[in-house]
């Protein structure tokens, strides 16, 4: 505390005199306080013997600068090289930091992508953790499409209903969506194997079946689906009909009567066992009755297949008739018309009274156009007539009546 005051005392003094930068200098401190403390004679012999003290300093340093004179040089040398040392740093360092941005934004980068990485190997170890599962899935449509190639059709159903369900579960999923497609190209094909079961030669039960079938797909409405299945029905009737030989009208329109007669009344049965819904008796008072119970489309729809049907057969027949060659065999051809017609009574379709007009029509025409030809011929022989002997009396006449030429 004694040396701080004394050092404040003489900077007081000798303002201005020393270096500020030695106010706070310990060293400088001691000396004046060692100054303070000689006497006259040795302060003014101090002068003396600062400049011995620097004479002696200088002799020293000039001595140690030329015996060492080389480490002087090489630390030069050295610190030359440290600076540019330094500058290369700093240059180096400044491109470094003005790459580091870039480096920043490629760490980024390849952060995200290492994450993208190990999401999809995590996805692909899950995967292969579950092969034997997706396996399964991905084979469902070719499982599907050979259910349907060998008619497992309750089978294919069931894997519908399943992949339908997996659909609207994983809808955003692409190859979900993918499966379903080919599900419901195979479930295509199935209605059309379907469809042509009923276009060919089927019995009840099986019927009942494909019709069964046709409702668990959900593809047609109930009106659809009876006229899809009339429509099938038709089609085989219609191709086995076609198929008899025309050449004879008579032969023709019987065998016509004998099929119509077997597979018309098998398409009927089948239809009403499968459709129980419609009215039993097929007249327009039991049609107006089934159209109040099953709507006015479903009600009237069988009834106009019948009814067209009827009217088909009996076209049919007018063109047989009309080609010739009954001859004496026309009333035998009646009668089977006739029992025909009767057979449709069963089903309130009686129509007997079509079948009457028709050949009241043909009779008809036909003895006119045979008492046409006969006045014709008549009329020919009169033309040629001649008398060979002269007329003499009435009685004469009467024994020898006139020949014709």
């Amino acid at each position: 505390m004694a040396v701080a005051d004394d050092v404040g005392v003489y900077w007081n003094l000798f303002e201005g005199q020393f270096p500020d930068a030695w106010k706070d200098d310990d060293d400088f401190a001691s000396y004046l306080s060692e100054l303070g403390a000689y006497s006259v004679e040795r302060l003014q012999l101090e002068p003396e013997h600062i400049r011995e003290e620097r004479r002696c300093v200088l002799n020293s340093t000039q001595k140690l600068a030329f015996n060492n004179y080389k480490a002087f040089i090489e630390t030069a040398q050295c610190t030359r090289d440290v600076f540019q040392d330094f500058v290369s740093v700093e240059k180096h360092v400044a491109e470094l930091l003005d790459k580091l941005p870039c480096v920043v934004s490629a760490c980024k980068g390849f952060m995200k992508e290492s994450q993208d990485i190990n999401t999809k190997r995590r996805l692909n170890s899950l995967a292969l953790g579950r092969h034997t599962q997706l396996l399964e899935v991905l084979e469902v449509p070719q499982v599907m499409e050979t259910c349907v190639r060998n008619a497992y059709y309750e089978e294919a159903l069931e894997l519908h209903a399943h992949v339908c369900r997996m659909e609207k579960k994983h809808r955003g999923i692409p190859i979900i969506r993918m499966i379903w497609e080919d599900v419901q190209l195979s479930m295509d094909l199935m209605l059309s194997q379907l469809l042509q079961q009923l276009k060919g030669a089927i019995q009840l039960p099986a019927c009942l079946k494909v019709v069964g079938l046709l409702k668990r797909m959900n593809v047609f409405s109930d009106q659809q689906l009876r006229l899809k299945f009339l429509q099938a029905r038709d089609s085989w009737l219609q191709g086995i009909l076609n198929s008899i030989p025309s050449d004879n009208a008579y032969q023709h329109i019987n065998k016509v009567i004998e099929l119509s007669r077997v597979h018309l009344f098998d398409v009927i049965t089948q239809y009403r066992a499968i459709f129980p819904d419609d009215d039993a008796s097929l007249s327009p008072y039991s049609a107006a009755s089934s159209r109040e119970k099953t709507g006015p489309v479903e009600g009237a729809l069988f009834y106009c297949w019948v009814n067209e049907k009827i009217w088909q057969f009996l076209h049919t027949l007018e063109e047989d008739l009309w080609k010739g060659g009954m001859g004496i065999r026309l009333d035998s051809l009646l009668g089977q018309c006739m029992y025909y017609g009767l057979s449709f009574s069963r089903i309130g379709a009686d129509f007997r009274c079509l079948i009457v007009p028709v050949f009241t029509r043909f009779v008809m025409s036909s003895f006119q156009h045979a008492i046409r030809t006969s006045k014709h011929n008549f009329h020919d022989s009169m033309k040629h007539l001649t008398l060979l002997n002269p007329l003499r009396g009435p009685s004469s006449s009467l024994t020898h009546p006139p020949s014709s030429s």
